[in-house]
């Protein structure tokens, strides 16, 4: 009976030391998913946070090139509307010599051809 005790006892014994040791793996399972859960989670997070950087770099990279091409084209068109204006005024003051010109051409006499006889208007030495 005693021998029948003890076999009883440590039959006990191995099933507490195995439930003990069920319990503990599925702790450490337990454990060791939820640890993996946040290590994703991190992982997760941490590439959201740079994709979100990128993007932004990237938005603020567009605004730049959007900032300076409207600075470019700005420019452009004031030395488009300068060289306008400066090819108007060179016509206009071109016309305006023009028309004094013509004005004091229509003013001034003509020349005479062969002025007093002489041909070429120079003297010959004849009379």
């Amino acid at each position: 009976m005693n021998i029948q005790l003890e076999k009883m006892k440590q039959n006990q014994e191995c099933e507490r030391r195995k439930r003990i040791a069920e319990e503990k793996h599925k702790e450490w399972v337990q454990k060791k998913r939820e640890e993996e859960r946040r290590e994703r989670k991190r992982k997760l997070s941490k590439e959201m946070a740079e994709k979100a950087t990128r993007e932004l770099e990237k938005m603020q990279l567009q605004e730049k090139a959007d900032i300076k091409y409207k600075e470019w084209l700005k420019k452009k068109r004031a030395e488009e509307a300068e060289k306008k204006k400066k090819e108007k005024e060179k016509r206009t003051r071109s016309e305006k010599i023009f028309k004094e010109w013509l004005q004091n051409a229509r003013n001034k006499p003509q020349p005479a051809l062969n002025g007093y006889g002489f041909p070429h208007g120079k003297s010959t030495g004849l009379y």
